[in-house]
């Protein structure tokens, strides 16, 4: 009975974790207050069922990867709310809304894993898996394109030159406004972090059906592409509560692009993940 509560505890997170980025990025009132009831309702399901696994277990401490991530995710959870209890600090949420849905995933798929009805299922679930990082990876590299020309438009502006023939500067007379570019580097990155969350939740549920288990999660593919994702909301974070903008933000754009790398660059070593490989 406690992997249902926890299955709910974990739709509830999910809900929570999707309105804590507008009520955070553009302190929506109503979004605030909907992550906080939600996040509150999946905390109170997911105690019930960290409290009934153990019992009915009879002990009172953890065994195995599963019930460690369980416990794991409750405790950033209760961390969190007792954050927002003393110091109203619902910002931290778009970290621990987050994190404790990662932990609660795949504990939630059941005890011992998770198996695909039919093999074309699973296959479809590759290629989401797939199409979903590539997505992520296309928009932050279009977002870092942006903010370089933004880089080379200013400068452009700054040194007061007029677009001549003659002029190193008048090739990048075609470029759009800075405020475009701006808004353009923003746009892509909004649009990159839930493809890249989605394809994250998705290799989750397909590394189930393999003999990896945990060996998964120490891959530096994996790890590289969970780094990425915290940088992601960091980069987000910043822009919208920090005022990021312009070269600033180019600049941490430009260490999200090596962290990029880093991921495939880190296929190239991987035992145990790389493209391919059944």
């Amino acid at each position: 009975m406690h992997l249902l509560w926890l299955r709910v505890a974990a739709i509830l997170y999910a809900a929570a974790s999707v309105a804590i980025f507008p009520a955070v990025l553009y302190s929506a009132v109503r979004w605030r207050s909907a992550s906080v009831h939600l996040g509150g309702l999946a905390f109170l399901f997911h105690f019930v069922s960290c409290v009934e696994m153990l019992v009915q277990a009879h002990r009172w401490v953890p065994v195995g990867a599963r019930e460690a991530e369980s416990l794991l995710g409750f405790l950033v959870a209760g961390l969190f709310f007792l954050a927002w209890w003393l110091y109203d600090a619902v910002s931290l949420g778009i970290f621990a809304l987050p994190v404790t849905l990662f932990l609660v995933f795949v504990p939630s798929l059941g005890t011992t894993g998770y198996s695909f009805p039919s093999q074309g299922v699973r296959t479809n679930w590759l290629i989401a898996h797939i199409a979903a990082l590539l997505a992520a990876y296309a928009a932050l590299g279009f977002s870092l394109l942006a903010s370089v020309l933004y880089l080379a438009r200013e400068r452009r502006l700054k040194a007061k030159l007029t677009a001549s023939s003659e002029s190193r500067w008048a090739p990048l007379d075609w470029l759009p406004p800075l405020d475009t570019l701006e808004r353009l580097a923003h746009a892509m990155l909004l649009f990159g972090f839930p493809c890249m969350t989605v394809g994250l939740l998705l290799g989750a549920v397909l590394v189930q059906e393999t003999s990896l288990g945990a060996a998964y999660f120490l891959d530096p593919k994996v790890l590289a592409s969970f780094a990425m994702w915290v940088l992601y909301v960091l980069l987000l974070f910043l822009r919208q509560t920090a005022g990021l903008r312009g070269r600033r933000a180019a600049y941490l754009s430009g260490a999200v692009l090596v962290v990029m790398l880093a991921v495939w660059a880190a296929n190239m070593v991987s035992h145990v993940h790389r493209f391919g490989a059944p």
